[in-house]
């Protein structure tokens, strides 16, 4: 092995540490404990260190919410293409999403809710991202007709996350969740 290539190994697995790190102090304390000068501490390395990494803290943040949508969409997927017929398939897609979110908050914080530094809704948005909003389409495509998938995708995705988002909020009663998600499937299964 040459010495470029250990390197580049050892890079990599200096940013998988950070992340990592970023992720489990995101779990345990939220968002704000995340600090650089914390991170540095966690994985035993100096703030340059990880500034010869990332830009910053958000950067960091964004690194988190590509690997949270690789797992979102990973998630989709298989609960799409397991699904007996494509009106279960919105079903088991829109359970999937939501135990996603419900499962992993602070995840779902820096994929959907904080600001980062990632694209959305253009022709530079990352793979993964671009992967899960693309199982969120092969589900209700066959709802679709003649209509605009992308808006329909769209409006099915804002919808989980507006139900995902109000109950973790404490606008929506935790009791009524299965309802309201049995109703919102129902309206992009017809």
């Amino acid at each position: 092995m040459s010495t470029q290539t250990r390197r580049e190994r050892e890079r990599a697995e200096r940013e998988r540490a950070i992340v990592a790190a970023a992720r489990e102090l995101a779990l345990a304390e939220g968002w704000d404990a995340v600090t650089t000068r914390r991170l540095a501490a966690e994985i035993e390395y100096s703030q340059p260190v990880l500034y010869s990494h990332f830009k910053g803290k958000d950067a960091i943040m964004a690194a988190v919410a590509v690997e949270g949508f690789a797992e979102l969409a990973t998630a989709l997927a298989s609960a799409r293409t397991s699904a007996a017929d494509p009106r279960q398939a919105v079903a088991d897609v829109a359970a999937a999403y939501t135990t996603f979110a419900e499962r992993r908050p602070a995840l779902y914080d820096a994929m959907f809710t904080l600001a980062v530094d990632l694209p959305f809704a253009s022709s530079d948005v990352p793979t993964d991202l671009a992967r899960g909003f693309a199982e969120l389409a092969e589900t209700v495509r066959p709802f679709a007709g003649n209509g605009d998938l992308e808006v329909l995708t769209e409006t099915f995705w804002s919808g989980l996350h507006g139900l995902v988002t109000l109950m973790r909020s404490g606008r929506l009663r935790r009791e009524g969740h299965d309802r309201r998600l049995a109703m919102l499937v129902d309206r992009f299964s017809r």
